[in-house]
């Protein structure tokens, strides 16, 4: 069946929303918040009914009557959103308001609403860097915008501070930066940053900086804080967080503990064995609705000591799976609002999609139901590799046809509100690894020419890692390349013959840059990967007139449009 756009997708209501994040407002200790707002607006046909709500007392929603909206043109519902504050702590508090318009394209949206309750400015910063240009930064918040000062006591100009807020004049972040600069011997450096000028008394202060430069280990978590939101009488959450080290040495892991602001053992963590990973997990068993706070503790041979991981869990009644905005996304990229393309392999992401551990399919083709969840386009199953609670991947069945296509998830019956993504004939993407200190994407690829080893630097560390040389054959993997010849049926494995090559008429661009306009080479193989299911090949020789280096460019082009440009090492 063609799993063809309907034109009338837009002949319902469509729920947007002004903002789908609050805060940080800074409020005083023992005060209440001022009362902030979201407007809601239809963006379809029809009209919308709205209600809001939310399990956190400090956060309570009401639905005000429709008028015009404060920032652009027609009728908006405002939602309020009171904050209870008086009995919170200092520090920073999060809960989320549920925005419901039943019946409604994209109608059921989450609001995280977050209060700084006391100044956001601490006394003092401990910061910690590498020799020979390693850094470290820390974004602050401050109620008002506010005139900052920066002194060092040594070291000269390792210490800079930047506004990250724009033009508004209210809940401004700004980053505060330390570097050792070249000159700078391992030790410890003294300065200040000094704010004045906010409308928050408590952010008019002189704040402390001390920087140690060392090339002991420096333990970084990939996450400075950890939120779960998790249905009443469902399974425990799971969340990993990676203990990197910013510097020299060997990082190793001593111990992890938790505690709990309200006692109760709904927080584990555990590190795996050999590896700078802990694993945190969130069990809403035996807990009442409402927002449960802790902390994981890290202790290692860092020189900055234990890392300390707030904790937030938000314990909400179970209810339809929900399908956040923007969130069908293509699985190479993940960039929201990409086109997709038939034949590719999708990631939906949301909340309550799957109650239970993670499933992934054992067996092909494709099923298009694991456990209780499903996923339809245009009212039709399409074939699942895996569903957990906030993550699906799908195959868009080749079947569907280009424009934009309605998506919903039904878990037991119960079913999500639509969302829709906009389908493209075809949409290469290349797989891609990050480097994250370079801000690098290496590209998914084996050489076929040396044991199939990844053509990226050996430093990074990667089993059976080595650049690549002029000559050899690349196996590199996409995604999104459309229609292939002969046809294969969706959530099929891919034939090993005759093989499925992708229609058009492809090339590699190799050795491209800003300055450079690449080798034009003619690939041997273009189709989906023998075995797989929605997995693309472009099999290619590298010239010998290759340039030579670590992050050599490349990117496939067809003549309706090309793949976002990766990198080999070729030497």
């Amino acid at each position: 069946m063609l799993l063809a756009a309907t034109g009338s997708l837009l002949a319902v209501p469509i729920m947007r929303l002004s903002t789908t994040t609050v805060g940080p407002v800074t409020v005083a200790t023992g005060a209440a918040g001022a009362a902030q707002e979201v407007e809601v607006y239809n963006q379809g046909d029809g009209s919308l009914t709205v209600t809001a709500s939310a399990v956190a007392s400090w956060a309570s929603p009401t639905v005000l009557a429709p008028r015009a909206c404060t920032a652009r043109p027609g009728q908006c519902i405002p939602v309020r959103i009171a904050l209870n504050t008086t009995s919170l702590p200092a520090g920073r508090h999060s809960a989320t308001v549920v925005v419901n318009a039943t019946g409604a394209q994209e109608g059921v949206q989450n609001v995280l609403v977050i209060v700084q309750m006391g100044g956001g400015i601490p006394d003092s910063l401990n910061l910690f860097a590498a020799p020979n240009g390693g850094s470290e930064t820390r974004e602050l918040v401050t109620a008002s915008r506010a005139s900052t000062r920066v002194t060092t006591q040594s070291g000269g100009n390792w210490l800079s501070i930047a506004v990250q807020g724009g033009s508004f004049n209210f809940n401004v972040p700004y980053k505060v930066r330390a570097e050792s600069l070249a000159p700078m011997t391992e030790g410890n450096y003294t300065g200040a940053v000094t704010f004045s000028g906010s409308q928050f008394a408590a952010d008019n202060k002189s704040m402390a900086v001390n920087l140690r430069v060392t090339s002991q280990p420096i333990a970084r978590p990939s996450s400075g804080s950890l939120r779960f939101r998790v249905p009443l009488t469902t399974p425990k959450q799971l969340q990993r967080v990676v203990i990197g080290n910013a510097s020299g040495g060997t990082l190793t892991l001593s111990a992890v503990t938790v505690a709990t602001a309200s006692g109760g053992d709904w927080l584990k963590a555990v590190q795996l064995p050999g590896y700078s990973i802990v694993d945190v997990t969130a069990d809403p068993a035996g807990l009442q609705q409402g927002v449960h706070r802790g902390t994981v503790t890290v202790a290692s041979n860092a020189a900055n000591g234990s890392v300390v991981i707030p904790v937030e869990m938000e314990v909400f009644p179970a209810g339809a799976p929900v399908v956040f905005p923007d969130s069908v996304l293509n699985n190479a990229t993940f960039d929201p609002g990409d086109f997709v393309a038939p034949g590719g392999i999708i990631a939906l992401k949301g909340e309550q999609l799957h109650f239970g551990d993670p499933l992934q399919n054992t067996s092909l083709p494709l099923p298009t139901k694991l456990g209780e969840t499903q996923v339809f386009v245009n009212n039709q199953p399409v074939p699942l590799y895996y569903v957990s609670y906030q993550q699906i991947n799908f195959l868009m069945p080749f079947e569907t046809a280009p424009g934009e296509v309605a998506v919903r998830v039904v878990r037991n019956g119960q079913q999500s509100a639509n969302t829709t993504v906009r389908v493209a004939s075809r949409k290469p993407r290349i797989l891609q690894l990050l480097d994250s200190g370079n801000e690098a994407y290496y590209a998914i690829a084996q050489n076929a020419s040396r044991n199939n080893s990844f053509p990226i630097p050996a430093r990074y560390g990667i089993p059976n890692s080595e650049p690549a040389r002029p000559g050899d054959t690349l196996v590199v993997y996409a995604l999104g390349l459309g229609a292939v010849n002969p046809p294969v049926v969706s959530g099929a494995a891919s034939p090993g013959g005759p093989l499925a090559y992708a229609t058009g008429n492809w090339r590699v661009i190799f050795g491209s840059g800003v300055f450079v306009s690449g080798i034009e080479i003619t690939p041997s193989y273009v189709g989906l990967a023998p075995g797989f299911v929605g997995l693309y090949q472009i099999n290619f020789q590298i010239p010998a007139d290759s340039p030579k280096g670590d992050q050599i460019a490349f990117f496939l082009q067809e003549d309706g449009g090309g793949t976002q440009q990766v990198l080999v090492a070729v030497q």
